[in-house]
């Protein structure tokens, strides 16, 4: 069984949001932003902005899961 990523379907769908990012990414260079922090007015601030709260999320979790984890006979352990 192929992954979605592998998938003739789903790489057109990661082709296609990879089109759509950059196409976002830019449309900021035309698109003037009324900014209240200085970093906001950078382009490409929020791609930036946005991948690295998404890095950050999953470092978290993953440090998480390490002090949350319990062991696998957790609730059979009489």
């Amino acid at each position: 069984m192929n992954s979605f990523g592998r998938s003739p379907f789903g790489r057109h769908i990661v082709r296609i949001l990879i089109i759509i990012c950059v196409a976002l990414f830019g449309v900021d260079f035309f698109y003037h932003r009324h900014v209240i922090h200085p970093l906001e007015g950078f382009w490409g601030f929020y791609a930036v902005y946005g991948f690295l709260a998404c890095v950050l999320l999953v470092v978290a979790a993953s440090g998480l899961r390490k002090i949350l984890m319990r062991s696998e006979d957790y609730f059979d352990s009489d």
